[in-house]
């Protein structure tokens, strides 16, 4: 997935360079959905884990909201078919993704709503939860347009910078 992305990621690709049959391969994951989510669930925790550290070295009272924003784009730029095939991917709508995934999927928007929670004012904290989800979803379109060119044809020259200053914008309401 890494090397090659979800559009042209195999299962037979994956079966044949670990040796394995694409029936193995199936019985270990349950299947090609299974397969993808493990590899997704994996990149989950890479992102989290890499979050975290660019988060660790950032003093307490520091731009870590800042920070958080730069691991989102590093991550994505050092990993983009990976990262990419966390949003290309999708389970059928009548089938849940499984536990385990979830949490995964969990504990990253708990380590960003933790950096906004502690950028709001304590009176506003509440709100966080919400801010989060559309600070993210924010900082993930400059970082997909950054990715696929766009910004590029719409001379954006400095996507990350945009991006957080459309974060500052909406804590600034906040304030």
């Amino acid at each position: 997935m890494h090397e090659v992305g979800f559009a042209r990621f195999s299962a037979r690709e994956v079966a044949k360079r670990v040796g394995y049959s694409i029936g193995t391969v199936y019985n270990v994951f349950g299947s090609y959905d299974g397969l993808i989510l493990a590899i997704n669930g994996r990149t989950l925790e890479l992102w989290l884990d890499y979050l975290e550290t660019r988060l660790g070295t950032v003093e307490t009272g520091g731009d870590r909201l800042g920070r958080a924003i730069d691991a989102y784009f590093e991550f994505a730029i050092i990993n983009r078919h990976a990262w990419a095939a966390l949003y290309d991917f999708r389970l059928p709508d009548d089938i849940e993704p499984p536990d385990a995934y979830r949490q995964k999927v969990t504990a990253i928007m708990a380590a960003v709503e933790r950096e906004v929670t502690a950028a709001l004012p304590e009176a506003l904290r509440s709100e966080a939860p919400e801010l989060t989800r559309s600070l993210l979803a924010t900082v993930h379109g400059h970082c997909f347009f950054t990715l696929n060119g766009t910004f590029r044809i719409l001379e954006e020259t400095d996507p990350l910078a945009a991006a957080r200053a459309r974060v500052a914008d909406a804590l600034a309401k906040y304030r």
